[in-house]
């Protein structure tokens, strides 16, 4: 007797009585998959085991006693064992860098409560100077204010006066602060000013003096965030502009004659203008800018770099349209004296009285 390999037969058998009906094995493959036994051969499979060694041959044949070949087991590929694979993300191209003279935008901060209710001992001109040193009958340096200074205490009393400019406009006199008209030269001369204050003794320096403010920077993945250290600083008078590659901050200081802390900076990146945004504290200026384009800044700006001159803002632009066909005076140049003139026709005909 010998043993029959066929799959799924396992039994003993005889050569001298052995056919083609003899043996019901399975020709072809066991498989496993996700918790299935079966055989390639027919579609019978079971999830448990003794169901599947159960499971009777689909095909009728000779019993063999010849062992079938094993299955060839895939050969492993050692060739790239030590290889590394390198994923590296896709190289995006680099924005277009807009011109550094782009139109700026005003920032409109958001100004702390603390820093709104601060007040500034501003030490006005009248309060620098003594009354000896101001002259008896000095006019009041305010718009409108007729006041003459006398040397008694209520010369540094309430003065009613209009602190924007005269126009002269289409044959019309009116003050930019207030929007009383006239035609005539001496009732808008007399007009009653729109504001209260003090009086202005002596006529202010226009030179403006410079205060240095120490700044530093730091970035995350999506913002570069700039902080300007500073006291006292007037935030209603203080400007922030920016464009997409270039930072202009004006910050005016009361208590030191108006100096100004001037900054302007050609950015090392590309900037969301539309999203950026601005904090003013008491001892601090903070802006946010948002990076257009992702990457780390190796620096803020470009140092030692020559700027052209800052534009008017969008929002001086759009008051300068307005007030394009205007035209303002000083009236500090603008004498009243009572004089004749002679007419052309007198001056050629000085006897002819006709």
């Amino acid at each position: 007797m010998e043993q029959c390999y066929n799959r799924g037969c396992g039994q003993l058998f005889d050569p001298q009585t052995n056919n083609d009906e003899s043996c019901r094995h399975h020709p072809g493959e066991p498989f496993f998959h996700d918790a299935y036994k079966g055989w390639s051969c027919c579609n019978k499979k079971s999830v448990d085991f003794t169901e599947f060694l159960n499971i009777k041959g689909c095909t009728l044949a000779k019993h063999s006693n010849v062992k079938p070949p094993e299955p060839e087991k895939p050969v492993k590929d050692e060739s790239d064992k030590d290889e590394v694979i390198e994923v590296r993300a896709p190289i995006r191209e680099a924005l277009p860098r807009p011109p550094i003279d782009s139109p700026l935008t005003v920032i409109q901060p958001t100004v702390a409560p603390a820093l709104k209710d601060m007040v500034f001992a501003v030490k006005t001109p009248a309060a620098q100077k003594s009354s000896d040193a101001i002259e008896v009958g000095t006019t009041c340096k305010n718009n409108g204010c007729t006041y003459s200074f006398t040397g008694n205490s209520s010369d540094f009393g309430e003065c009613t006066y209009h602190p924007g400019v005269p126009i002269f406009h289409e044959g019309m006199k009116f003050w930019s602060c207030c929007q009383k008209r006239t035609s005539d030269f001496s009732q808008f001369m007399a007009q009653k000013g729109c504001t209260y204050g003090e009086h202005k003794w002596v006529k202010e320096n226009d030179d403006k003096k410079v205060v240095q403010c120490r700044y530093d920077w730091h970035q995350t993945a999506t913002n570069v965030v700039m902080a300007i250290y500073a006291k006292k600083y007037d935030y209603s008078q203080s400007v922030i502009e920016l464009n997409p590659i270039r930072l202009h901050v004006n910050l005016v200081f009361p208590e030191q004659d108006n100096a100004r802390f001037d900054l302007d900076l050609e950015l090392r990146g590309i900037v969301n203008v539309s999203n950026a945004s601005a904090h003013m504290y008491g001892t601090k200026v903070e802006i946010k800018l948002p990076k257009l384009e992702p990457g780390s800044w190796s620096n803020l700006n470009f140092p030692n770099k020559k700027l052209p001159v800052v534009k008017k803002s969008q929002v001086e632009e759009k008051k300068k349209q307005e007030e394009s066909d205007e035209e303002f005076f000083d009236l500090d140049d603008i004498k009243a004296e009572t004089s004749f003139r002679l007419s052309e026709m007198s001056m050629q005909s000085p006897n002819n009285l006709d």
